[in-house]
């Protein structure tokens, strides 16, 4: 059982197209060269993500980015003050858009990461995005829903289990991770 699980991810991963992941790293160091923001969000196991996926891009790439300018990473799930505020006053589905709305400019940055691609506050988020001129990138599973054809840059997971889905999208921010900041210290 345990080492069927990890065969699977590994079969995963081996059906995933490599080149969003690669041109999303591009960006990431454009982002960085350019000063602009990059902002993360997704519910449940994609808000813990987007979490993770800020703090490591933030404070793991240090080394490379101490003497200089520093990644400008933002996690829209992490103020849970404003989220409960929009969620109670208008709605869960403008809990990321609005806060876009306040803290992007266009040429910032957008990650939406949702297992299904079809999480309604994800998708409205996103759309604010595009119509404001942020680059936007998905991380989705399943057959990327909705998300992966309004993204500009879709790292798809090509699995219909939300756990794998959901695993493989943290081993691609610890891989994204690594390589920013091995180039950022070339």
């Amino acid at each position: 059982m345990f080492g069927s699980y990890f065969e699977e991810v590994e079969r995963i991963c081996g059906r995933m197209d490599q080149r969003p992941v690669e041109e999303m790293i591009e960006v990431f160091l454009r982002a960085y060269e350019e000063g602009r923001r990059i902002f993360f969000f997704g519910n449940g196991g994609s808000a813990a993500t987007a979490s993770h996926f800020c703090e490591d891009l933030g404070k793991g790439t240090l080394p490379a980015t101490e003497a200089g300018r520093r990644i400008k990473a933002i996690s829209l799930t992490d103020n849970t003050p404003y989220i409960t505020a929009w969620a109670n006053d208008e709605g869960y589905e403008v809990v990321f858009e609005q806060q876009l709305a306040n803290l992007a400019e266009s040429g910032d940055v957008a990650v939406a990461i949702s297992g299904s691609g079809n999480s309604p506050n994800v998708l409205r988020a996103t759309d604010y995005a595009n119509k404001n001129g942020l680059f936007t990138i998905g991380m989705t599973g399943y057959d990327g829903g909705k998300l992966g054809k309004m993204v500009k840059i879709n790292v798809h997971v090509p699995s219909f289990d939300m756990g794998l889905v959901e695993g493989v999208h943290l081993l691609l921010v610890h891989y994204v991770v690594d390589r920013v900041r091995e180039k950022l210290a070339r």
